[in-house]
């Protein structure tokens, strides 16, 4: 028998459509079965494989975060392996097995900085969240819009600017009105695998609509740092809710009103929406002075600002996403779960191997209780968080 097999005992294993009671859970580095634990008692040998007792709590797929900037006071943009590598150990605290780092509009040099630290982080072996690609968030944006962009590096969509870089580009936020003729989304889309997000956009609704026709399929943190919805105006929201695309939101209740959350699911349906945190460096870490994309930002009551008072990104972490979901909504925990797993993987084109637990997929698996406190992490089947006990 194999001694690099791990069996989770004594959970409630939330699948894709619902949530089992009195089942073994094994696994290498994919998931190999599920077994009732009578039968598993008697016919296996239980001294040869490792056990970990969930003692009751739940056992879920790894939460993807395709939207980060930072946490653990790095942020993607400071372009080092090292500051990533602080990243993804602190993220796998909250539950997350895999993860977006995102960048900002900045200099054209700190971006290919930031993707080639991406690059090359990517092959690297960290104890931690695993980087399954990069999210560039700008610098193709509106200037009506930048929310807590930097205006002066704006630039317009072009693909010569990342053609050295479609291998680990998964998506990319911008402002379709910026893009002339869509020639730009067309060419993405013609080239390359890369999702397009609307995001950061001055669209009206007619130009957002006809957008998605010609290839976008997602909106990055909807409401926030995009054209309003207004009656005689639907804007970029209107054509989200008219159209088949996926959106991100940011769930903290700060930056949407946690009523907002079920109006999306009953207009959208829970499989379109994608928890993100857009936490940035400050994630983790302390109240006080922090900075994102080289602009000074106050850290306070969970809320990140910039000195004009527009929200800087979050300090949101994705457990507390999802346990957010769960308080404000109707959802059950296995479709909150998948707000976080199965959803951005789908997104993304890796649900075939990532997002949920099924016979087969990595093991990208955590441990969590009522209260979506984290006590273990997984990713492929290794531990790469486990909470101390007191």
């Amino acid at each position: 028998m194999d001694k690099n097999i791990t069996c989770i005992k004594g959970g409630k294993i939330i699948l894709e459509n619902e949530v089992l009671v009195g089942k073994v859970l094994i696994f290498n580095d994919k998931i190999i079965d599920i077994l009732d634990e009578e039968n598993f008692a008697e016919k296996s040998p239980i001294h040869e494989f490792k056990i970990i007792d969930a003692e009751g709590k739940y056992v879920s797929p790894g939460f993807i975060d395709i939207h980060i900037h930072g946490s653990g006071g790095k942020d993607t943009m400071d372009g080092a392996i090292s500051d990533l590598k602080i990243i993804s150990e602190t993220i796998a605290k909250s539950g997350v097995t895999g993860f977006l780092p995102t960048t900002m509009t900045m200099e054209k040099e700190k971006i290919y900085k930031a993707l080639d630290s991406v690059k090359l982080s990517m092959q690297e072996n960290f104890k931690g969240a695993k980087i399954l690609g990069l999210h560039m968030e700008g610098p193709f944006i509106s200037p009506k819009y930048e929310g807590a962009q930097n205006i002066d590096y704006i630039l317009k969509p072009d693909l010569e600017l990342i053609k050295n870089y479609i291998d680990i580009i998964k998506i990319i936020t911008m402002a379709p009105e910026e893009d002339f003729q869509f020639k730009f989304i067309k060419s993405v889309k013609n080239n390359s695998d890369i999702v397009l997000s609307m995001g950061h956009t001055n669209a009206d609704y007619e130009t957002a609509l006809e957008a998605v026709r010609v290839g976008i399929s997602n909106a990055s943190h909807i409401f926030n740092a995009m054209r309003p919805f207004h009656h005689r105006d639907p804007g970029v929201v209107g054509a989200v809710l008219k159209s088949n695309i996926s959106f991100e939101l940011i769930a903290d209740t700060l930056h949407i009103h946690p009523a907002v959350f079920q109006i999306l699911l009953n207009a959208k349906g829970k499989d379109k929406m994608i928890l993100i945190t857009d936490s940035m460096r400050a994630g983790s870490m302390k109240d006080g002075k922090w900075e994102l994309g080289g602009q000074q930002v106050a850290v306070e009551n969970n809320s990140a600002r910039l000195n004009d008072g527009t929200l800087a990104g979050s300090i949101l972490t994705l457990n507390k996403a999802v346990f957010n979901i769960l308080q404000y909504t109707d959802l059950e925990i296995y479709e909150a779960v998948a707000l976080a797993s199965l959803n951005p993987a789908r997104l993304i084109n890796i649900d075939n191997s990532k997002g949920s637990i099924k016979i087969g997929k990595d093991a990208d698996l955590i441990i969590f209780d009522e209260e979506l406190k984290v006590d273990l992490s997984i990713s492929g089947g290794k531990i790469i968080y486990k909470v101390k006990q007191e």
